[in-house]
């Protein structure tokens, strides 16, 4: 009998995800004509290194020899439960920074990408930055988006300088929707990250970022639009983003969204923000600021104050 092979790069991650989190589609899984017992444990362990719980549970529950096989998995989860719990002294526990390394790299044995990326995080938070980027290459070569990104930007502040391999690996977090990898990416194109600027290509991976919550991608986003730069330039647009930005406490865009307030007539919602933007440290609007205090009675500057201070900024990522 001819053996079944499985070559691994058809398997997506993502794919096997959106089966396991549909009711539909696990149902598919279950009473499909093809025999998934047959999945090698390692393509198997490599396919679900970066599950949740949840999408691990249905994975467990497809056949037995997938529950024997993502048995390490779901042991890494719980190492990795606790390790957060005594990185940061939660569920009853003193913070213990060696405890929470020994449990991640417990999770990471097993093959969990996710430990991976929280082992490397403490390691490069406690100087040891080629163990932290091993792990980090690790998960990112195993798929993990947050290795991905890590990598990439491991490599962007090694010395020398990995502008190419930090790009590839921003590139490959961004293109599965990690947010951060999508600002990074476009900070990189932008600047040109030792090559040719890629201004288009740049704002569209702003864009991206700013839609998924990033503050710094609405503010660069609201940029672009102001000035034309690889975006059509569009005031309204401009306005839209930096308002957002600013709504959400990035500090250059209360500025930027004060003084334009205060071009359009709107007074005392410019100052609310040129307000916010001095309490957060920029100096360049105090000057702006008092200016139009001078211009408006006691009774709007106490009012001023007052939603100041009972500001809150809006969530964002």
């Amino acid at each position: 009998m001819k053996q079944r092979t499985w070559p691994g790069h058809q398997y997506r991650q993502s794919t096997f995800k959106f089966w396991l989190s549909s009711e539909a589609g696990f149902r598919q899984i279950r009473t499909s004509d093809g025999d998934f017992s047959t999945l090698p444990s390692d393509i198997l362990t490599k396919i679900a290194a970066s599950f949740t719980l949840p999408h691990l549970q249905a994975a467990s529950l497809v056949c037995k020899s997938w529950s024997e096989g993502l048995r390490p998995l779901r042991e890494a989860l719980l190492f990795l439960k606790w390790g957060k719990r005594f990185k940061h002294g939660r569920g009853g526990v003193r913070p213990n920074l060696d405890k929470a390394l020994d449990s991640f790299l417990k999770g990471a044995a097993r093959g969990s990408t996710r430990a991976m990326v929280d082992a490397g995080l403490l390691y490069w938070e406690t100087g040891k930055r080629d163990m932290a980027i091993a792990l980090y290459k690790k998960a990112a070569v195993l798929g993990d988006p947050s290795g991905q990104c890590n990598l990439g930007l491991s490599y962007l502040q090694a010395e020398p300088s990995k502008r190419k391999e930090a790009e590839k690996w921003l590139f490959q977090a961004s293109k599965s929707g990690h947010v951060r990898a999508q600002y990074q990416l476009a900070l990189c194109l932008h600047q040109g990250c030792g090559f040719d600027r890629r201004l288009h290509e740049a704002a569209r991976w702003y864009l991206k970022a700013a839609e998924g919550g990033d503050v710094r991608a609405m503010y660069r986003v609201a940029l672009c639009y102001s000035v034309g730069e690889g975006l059509a330039q569009s005031h309204r647009q401009a306005r839209k983003w930096m308002k957002r930005a600013a709504d959400r406490g990035h500090s250059k865009a209360q500025y930027e969204h004060g003084l334009g307030l205060f071009s359009e007539g709107e007074k005392l919602k410019a100052v609310v923000y040129l307000e916010l933007a001095t309490r957060a440290g920029e100096t360049a609007a105090v000057h702006v600021k008092n200016v139009i205090l001078q211009q408006l009675p006691a009774t709007s500057r106490d009012h001023v104050v007052n939603l100041a201070n009972n500001w809150r900024a809006l969530p964002s990522l």
